[in-house]
C-alpha cells in the first residue's frame, strides 16, 4: 500500500510538472538585435533566444506550434524556423520591404503584406514556396490577418487610409473599406463577425460587420493607436497606444473604452495567452516585453528582450 501510495505520489508531481511544462512560450521578434526572444509564459522570463536575419519584424507561428514564421527586412524574404532546433530551415524571396506576417487557423496559409509592391504574398506551408503575390489597392501594406473561419482576408494599408478586403477562398479582392489615417493592426472577434483596426495618425479605432464590410463604430484610442489584439472569448480588444505609452481596453459588447494601462515606450504590436488571462505587449523604445492581468487591467511586470522589439505570438 506504501508503494502503491508513493507511485501515486509521483504520478501527481509527473503530471503538474507536465502541465507547468505545456504552457505557452511567447516569440518576440527584436528588429535591432536580430533575434527572436522566447519567452516563458509560466514564469514570465526570457528563457532562449533564436537568431532570426538582420531585421526581424512580422512573425507567425504555425498551429502545432513547431516553425515560426518572419520577415526580415534587409533580405527581402520570409524566414522559417525550426523552433525545436532554434534554426533557419528556409529563406522565401518575397520583394522589397516585407512587413506583417499573418497565417491562416488551420496552418495551410501564410501571408506576408509586401510594402513597397503592394501586394500581399502568399506561402503554401506544406511546400514552403510563393504561389501569388497578389497586388492590393491601397497603398504601403502593413498587417495582413485572416479572419478566423479563413472566410476573409484584411490588409492595412498605410498610406492608402483603407483596409482592402480579399476573399481567402479565390484570393481575390473583393471591396476596401475607408478608415482613418494610417490604418495598422488588425484583430478579429473569434466568430470573425467583425473586425476592429488601429489608425495611428487619426488615433481611432475602427470597428467593422465583416458581413456587410462597413464600419459599425468609430471608437476614441489614445495617442497613435496601432496594436490590435482579441481575448479568446471574443469580450474584450486591446490597442496598444505608441506615443501615450498605454493601452486601451474595449468591452465589445458596447465598443467603448473601459480602461487604460500604462506600459513601456513606443508599445507597438501584441499578443494573449490562449486561456485569456495574459497580454504581452513589445515596447519598441524600452525593449522590453510588458505583461498584463487580462482580469485586473493591471500590469504585472516588465519582461527585457532584445532591441527594438515589434511585436509578439503565443502558441
Amino acid at each position: 500500500m506504501k508503494k502503491l501510495f508513493r507511485f501515486a505520489l509521483a504520478l501527481i508531481a509527473g503530471l503538474i510538472a507536465c502541465a507547468a511544462a505545456a504552457q505557452p512560450f511567447a516569440y518576440v521578434p527584436n528588429e535591432k538585435t536580430g533575434t527572436v526572444s522566447i519567452i516563458d509564459t509560466n514564469k514570465d522570463t526570457v528563457v532562449g533566444e533564436i537568431k532570426a536575419g538582420e531585421k526581424p519584424r512580422g512573425i507567425a507561428v504555425s498551429p502545432d506550434g513547431k516553425t515560426l514564421y518572419v520577415s526580415d527586412q534587409p533580405q527581402r524574404a520570409l524566414i522559417v524556423i525550426d523552433i525545436a532546433k532554434k534554426a533557419i530551415v528556409s529563406k522565401i524571396e518575397l520583394g522589397e520591404s516585407p512587413e506583417g506576417v499573418g497565417i491562416s487557423s488551420d496552418g495551410k496559409w501564410v501571408i506576408v503584406a509586401v510594402e513597397e509592391s503592394n501586394s500581399v504574398a502568399f506561402i503554401d506551408t506544406a511546400s514552403n514556396k510563393l504561389t501569388l503575390n497578389l497586388k492590393v489597392k491601397g497603398k504601403n501594406p502593413e498587417h495582413a490577418v485572416f479572419s478566423p473561419d479563413v472566410k476573409w482576408l484584411y490588409v492595412s494599408a498605410e498610406d492608402g487610409d483603407v483596409v482592402d478586403v480579399i476573399d481567402a477562398r479565390t484570393q481575390k479582392q473583393v471591396t476596401s473599406i475607408k478608415l482613418g489615417q494610417r490604418p495598422r493592426g488588425i484583430g478579429f472577434l473569434p466568430d470573425s463577425s467583425r473586425a476592429y483596426v488601429a489608425a495611428e495618425e487619426a488615433h481611432m479605432v475602427y470597428s467593422i460587420d465583416t458581413a456587410k464590410q462597413t464600419v459599425l463604430k468609430t471608437i476614441k484610442a489614445g495617442q497613435r493607436a496601432n496594436g490590435v489584439a482579441v481575448r479568446p472569448d471574443g469580450k474584450r480588444v486591446y490597442i496598444s497606444n505608441g506615443t501615450d505609452g498605454t493601452v486601451s481596453v474595449i468591452d465589445t459588447a458596447t465598443d467603448e473604452v473601459i480602461a487604460t494601462v500604462p506600459v513601456g515606450r513606443r508599445p507597438w504590436n501584441m499578443a494573449i495567452t490562449p486561456d485569456g488571462k495574459k497580454l504581452y505587449v513589445a515596447n519598441g523604445r524600452s525593449n522590453s516585453v510588458s505583461v498584463i492581468d487580462t482580469g485586473t487591467n493591471q500590469k504585472i511586470t516588465d519582461i527585457p528582450v532584445g532591441e527594438l522589439p515589434w511585436g509578439v505570438v503565443i502558441r
